[in-house]
């Protein structure tokens, strides 16, 4: 049994970006990958979702010059796949965006798995942030706490120097 996997990879982050699909097939036995095809984003048409009200893994892409059928491994890996494939090219492509047809209006817009990330990441941040300053302030009191004992401790020095020079002489 072999396995279909697709990649979307962005090549490089100079302007404009470069981002392809590609296509590999991973075979029964075998840990490695062989491509299968690649294009890039902008060659993209249209993505056919097959059937929004029904389960399905499979969905179809059309190229500029190429028809190519798609099967994910589930209709779950299907949907995220797709929202990650339109969020892309609503990101990348340059000159026209393919046409994206019965798919799921929640991947397309709204209230996505990919929004939802970025509010986790953005409140996971905001965590880190609120508890690095409150790290940050209870180092500063620290700090100064020690500050203070220093200043402390050289004033009993010296006032322990004077005394112990006030004695030596008183028995001198």
């Amino acid at each position: 049994m072999s396995r279909n996997c697709a990649f979307i990879s962005t090549v490089t982050n100079k302007k404009p970006a470069h981002v392809s699909l590609t296509k590999v097939k991973q075979f029964q036995g075998s840990s490695s990958f062989a491509k299968r095809s690649q294009w890039t984003l902008d060659q993209l048409r249209q993505v056919n979702g097959i059937d929004p009200n029904k389960d399905c893994p499979e969905f179809d892409l059309m190229f500029e010059n190429a028809f190519d059928q798609w099967s994910a491994g589930s209709s779950g890996d299907k949907c995220t796949f797709i929202q990650i494939l339109h969020h892309t090219c609503q990101r990348y492509c340059s000159a026209r965006k393919p046409e994206f047809i019965n798919c799921q209006s929640k991947l397309l817009g709204g209230n996505s798995i990919l929004h939802s990330a970025a509010d986790s990441v953005t409140s996971a941040v905001q965590k880190a942030s609120q508890a690095l300053n409150e790290r940050g302030e209870r180092l500063g009191r620290a700090e100064d706490r020690t500050a203070d004992m220093m200043n402390s401790a050289e004033q009993f020095a010296v006032t322990a120097h004077k005394n112990i020079t006030l004695v030596y002489y008183e028995c001198g």
